[in-house]
């Protein structure tokens, strides 16, 4: 199984994204949509679990986005927050193998007491010098496997 994992579109899903995504099994956006056509967009691809971002303001995201969510997907659960400042849980505690994030715009993975950390990185406007990415993620029996995928050289 494969999960695509992207963030902070800000409302630009770039036909580089759309391609590297074509094939997984689900979506994981981790906030900062922007406009909900980027969600229908992706739905077109996969399943598509969301959250909300700082800049999902409008009273429209109350009634489609919430702050945090988990879900498991072949196995393994997911635990999905907007900033990592922002984190309510103890992963551990809770029986997550991720932590997904977003909002700094910098890709980032590590792994913490076991828990895997994943920020895919912006996929929509580019800010400052900071790339501009997405992550997969291929489970499977063993350890997972983690790809930042650069969308612009």
């Amino acid at each position: 199984m494969t999960i695509g994992i992207i963030s902070d579109t800000h409302g630009l899903l770039r036909p580089e994204a759309m391609e590297q995504l074509q094939g997984v099994d689900h979506i994981l956006h981790a906030g900062d949509v922007g406009k909900t056509a980027v969600l229908y967009e992706l739905y077109a691809i996969a399943p598509v679990t969301a959250i909300k971002g700082n800049v999902d303001t409008s009273p429209i995201w109350n009634n489609v986005l919430r702050q945090t969510e988990a879900i498991e997907l072949g196995g393994f659960w997911f635990y999905m927050v907007h900033s990592i400042q922002d984190l309510d849980i103890d992963p551990v505690e809770a029986g997550m193998h991720f932590v997904i994030f977003g909002h700094s715009h910098q890709p980032e993975q590590y792994v913490k007491d076991g828990v895997y950390y994943l920020n895919p990185g912006a996929a929509g406007h580019r800010r400052f010098s900071l790339p501009v990415t997405i992550a997969k993620v291929k489970l499977g029996q063993n350890n997972p496997v983690i790809e930042i995928v650069p969308l612009l050289s």
